[in-house]
């Protein structure tokens, strides 16, 4: 971290948080349209008008140039473009990125938007270009990316004797989470015995240990803290933020059971100046179950190997120790292919008291955490309120 980001802290905010239309949209509905849903309300929310924005960040698996793309279809004409494609964690390292444009004045309104019929197109994964290259891991044919957080939760198992039963809470508090979100894409009970009886994937891995296959859109709108003052809704500051990838394939990664986001968040809370035990809601990339358990280490809520034990008993729960992905994250509320837009949502509606049955009481440090590949991206955000400045 160097002294001049450690400046940055608190410089700009999120004035403007919404999603599209999400689960199954349907046919006629693009990832543009979504897009444009997301972009819309989000103005709404900050209170500014589409003529404001003249930056623009965002990624896709659907269509080329995205910046470019994305703001034909919106009318717009940024004077600062990014299309950073490190997979779902593209948008959480959005925020960063927007910060240094906006004070270093290349603009002042930021928008970072992303969109997917991932479900309607194809019901099933999309990745963000075709595969030209071979891997060392193409021979053995794994179906990824399934096979690669299994391997990682094999280890995790083999190494610290996490059972099938503690990633299978991850599920389950995520799922009662997701019942108090009125537009999560699942809402049906789910037990320990559902998650360890459903159809496996990869081992050990089941169904219902991955993420859903949904449509959906997100945005997000950045500015300046001395702007965001005078807008419609109280500022969510960015506090701080960090950023790493240290492999693409999973076969290259150092350590199965650590990933980057040790880096990632370490960064986050030197610039920040949050520990945490200073955090409120915790919003993390759950695409598979032992992504929380991987990243509730990582990020320094547990000690290495402890996270299996820590999530037992519903601890990550509502009414839990620790607020975990409140919305019902990817494993129950949606999943349109890259996630991480919507970590930062959920973080801010926390902190803005807003997010109904599933507010957190006493919300002000929240949380968001973007993942890409297979755990080959990490991309750490750290929000507050007014207190926190």
């Amino acid at each position: 971290m160097s002294a001049r980001e450690r400046e940055l802290r608190g410089s700009t905010a999120v004035v403007g948080v919404a999603e599209s239309m999400l689960g199954e949209v349907g046919p006629g509905i693009s990832s543009l349209d979504l897009i444009g849903q997301a972009t819309v309300a989000a103005l709404d929310d900050a209170g500014l008008k589409k003529s404001d924005i003249d930056g623009l960040f965002t990624h896709s698996a659907f269509f080329n140039l995205p910046t470019v793309t994305t703001a034909e279809y919106l009318g717009i004409r940024p004077r600062y473009t990014d299309s950073t494609a490190i997979g779902g964690s593209s948008f959480v390292a959005d925020l960063r990125h927007a910060t240094a444009a906006i004070n270093a004045g290349m603009c002042d309104v930021a928008l970072i938007t992303y969109g997917s019929t991932q479900r309607s197109s194809s019901g099933g994964l999309m990745t963000s270009g075709q595969v030209l290259t071979k891997s060392y891991e193409s021979p053995f044919k794994p179906i990824n990316p399934g096979s690669g957080y299994a391997l990682a939760a094999a280890r995790h198992m083999h190494e610290f004797g996490t059972t099938r039963e503690q990633l299978a809470e991850v599920a389950v508090a995520a799922r009662k989470w997701a019942q108090l979100n009125p537009v999560a894409f699942m809402h049906d009970d789910l037990t320990i015995d559902d998650v360890l009886n459903s159809r496996m994937v990869s081992t050990p891995l089941t169904v219902r240990d991955c993420c859903l296959v949904t449509d959906g859109g997100g945005a997000v709108i950045v500015t300046s803290a001395e702007r965001a003052k005078s807008l419609k809704k109280a500022p969510t500051y960015i506090l701080g933020a960090g950023e790493a990838h240290w492999n693409m394939h999973i076969s290259q990664m150092p350590d199965l059971t650590e990933t980057c986001a040790t880096e990632s968040s370490k960064n986050a809370y030197e610039v920040s100046g949050m520990k945490p035990s200073d955090i409120d809601v915790v919003e993390v990339y759950d695409a598979f179950t032992i992504n929380t358990l991987l990243f509730l280490e990582d990020l320094g809520f547990v000690k290495k190997g402890e996270s299996g034990a820590f999530v037992e008993g519903g601890r990550i729960a509502p009414g839990g120790e620790l607020a975990v992905n409140t919305n019902g994250g990817g494993l129950s509320y949606c999943h349109p292919g890259m996630y991480g837009i919507f970590t930062i949502i959920e973080a801010v509606r926390q902190i803005r008291g807003e997010a109904g049955a599933r507010q957190v009481d006493d919300v002000h440090v929240g949380m968001a955490h973007g993942n890409g590949g297979s755990l080959s991206t990490q991309c750490t955000a750290i929000f507050g309120d007014e207190s926190t400045l």
